[in-house]
């Protein structure tokens, strides 16, 4: 009996031990995903704040343009107003110029929204990424649909804003240090171009310039204030900076769909803008009577990409971007490309012109990050503890005790539905990112060369790319299992009472 308990005990010792390199397997996904997540802010940026008085957790405010295919980050100096911090390049952006209307339309969002903690995503599939906030009440209000609109790393969208894991990895961090900091929502501004008034006079045939000049209010609110604009709603408008009126009781309440409540506008704030505006308009009419040439409509080209991502991708373009054609591309190839461009991207292309194929489904991804969960043993340490068992239960003849024992003390997984896939054309979402080897994706690479019809016109990638490695990714083999160890000053426990 003493023989027979002791070996019951050094079985449950071992039951254990592997159980502890499966937890520790999980412990290190986490600890990878925890790095990612809280890279810190590149010393040139934190340079950059100091030499434009800026606090390091002082609020920030995004701006993106399509045409120009730029991301801008600006950030609220010592003296309370924004300043251009950092304009970072758009790897690529899909659609056309145009506000996004129905799910699977591949349109990239355009109008005012807000970015709060909740819709930072540490587990994309795309390295990182944020929810822009799409729809607003605005798009509701019109029965706009869609949803999970992201701007993330990986380089490639069907209705997002792409940029490479390098970039993603700054914005994320200025966002997230910015939410340490105190900030409750980052604003987000999304408009088709820089709204000066040669850029209005060249799309001045376009249908969307009515909302477009929506836009323009809220645009030229922040180019005369440098604050950020109060965004409201209201017949099926938008609303800049409203205060109440006078001898009003209580602030006005706005509904997308709803009249508008008495308001008013600052009368500073109102006379900055009517400034600006008549500037601009004069402007623009003069542009319209000198023959300003109007831009194509209905190209068919999908999208854009910054000229310099276009410079160094096989076959690029810079689609329905500005610039970069031609020569414009000779020149953008002798600058480096801010990021590793990975072997798939799909530069716009010309109508008419074979695409290289994508991916037919993509998984969702949530807008808020997910409870971590706990992983389980990989099939080969499976393997190998059971063949440890086996063999130890057949010398000592204890198989029954080792069977009981063993399924108490690692019990078998739970079962769990397949996740549903969604067409890509359905929803944008986040595909999983391509975990195949180097071989394969240089294989993938050159069928879909070959598909184009014609040779690289620039050098390969990997001679002009950066040499900045980009982390692994996180293989995502987690169970429904209990809840992880969370650093004490960790992005998700600071922040979950914003969920």
């Amino acid at each position: 009996m003493i023989d027979r308990s002791l070996v019951r005990a050094l079985i449950t010792l071992f039951a254990l031990a592997v159980a502890g390199v499966a937890l520790a397997g999980c412990n290190s996904d986490q600890l990878a995903l925890a790095a990612k997540a809280n890279q810190p802010v590149s010393p040139k940026l934190v340079a950059l704040m100091k030499e434009k008085n800026m606090d390091p957790q002082a609020p920030i405010l995004f701006r993106i343009f399509k045409e120009e295919a730029e991301l801008e980050v600006w950030k609220q100096d010592r003296t309370g107003k924004f300043a251009l911090l950092k304009t970072f390049p758009i790897c690529r952006w899909s659609g056309d110029l145009g506000p996004k209307v129905r799910e699977g339309d591949r349109q990239a969002p355009e109008g005012f929204y807000s970015i709060t903690p909740a819709q930072m995503n540490p587990r994309s599939a795309y390295y990182l990424s944020f929810n822009t906030g799409y729809p607003n009440a605005y798009d509701r209000a019109l029965g706009h649909t869609g949803s999970e609109l992201m701007v993330h790393g990986d380089c490639s969208s069907r209705g997002c804003y792409a940029m490479t894991d390098q970039q993603i990895a700054q914005i994320y961090a200025l966002a997230r240090d910015a939410f340490f900091g105190g900030q409750k929502e980052i604003q987000f501004e999304a408009l088709p171009f820089h709204m000066t008034a040669l850029n209005m006079a060249r799309h001045r045939n376009n249908p969307n310039m009515p909302f477009w000049r929506m836009l323009k209010v809220g645009y030229d609110d922040f180019e005369v204030t440098r604050e950020e604009p109060k965004v409201n709603f209201c017949e099926k408008h938008y609303v800049f900076d409203a205060a109440p009126a006078p001898n009003a009781k209580h602030d006005p309440v706005f509904h997308a769909s709803a009249k508008c409540p008495p308001y008013v506008i600052p009368d500073d704030i109102a006379e900055a803008v009517r400034v600006k505006e008549q500037r601009d308009h004069a402007a623009y009419a003069k542009l319209v009577a000198e023959g300003t040439p109007v831009a194509k409509l209905d190209t068919g080209i999908d999208g854009g990409m910054n000229e310099v991502f276009a410079a160094h991708a096989p076959g690029g373009s810079t689609g329905l971007s500005d610039g970069g054609n031609g020569q414009g591309l000779s020149l953008a190839a002798l600058k480096p490309a801010p990021g590793t461009i990975p072997p798939w991207v799909n530069p716009p292309h010309a109508p008419g012109a074979p695409q290289p194929s994508e991916p037919a489904v993509a998984v969702a991804a949530p807008a808020a990050a997910p409870v971590a969960q706990v992983a389980s043993a990989t099939p080969r340490e499976a393997r190998q503890s059971k063949g440890l068992f086996a063999r130890f239960t057949r010398k000592t003849g204890l198989r029954g005790a080792t069977a009981d024992t063993t399924a108490a003390a690692v019990p078998p997984p739970p079962t769990h539905a397949k996740p549903k896939v969604k067409v890509a054309e359905a929803k944008h979402h986040e595909r999983p990112r391509r975990e195949a080897s180097t071989a394969k994706a240089t294989k993938r690479t050159k069928t879909r060369l070959a598909a184009a019809n014609r040779p690289p016109l620039k050098p390969s990638v990997s001679d002009t790319l950066s040499t900045e490695p980009t982390p692994p990714p996180v293989h995502n083999t987690l169970l429904a299992g209990a809840q992880p160890v969370m650093p004490a000053n960790s992005f998700q426990s600071r922040f979950s009472a914003f969920k």
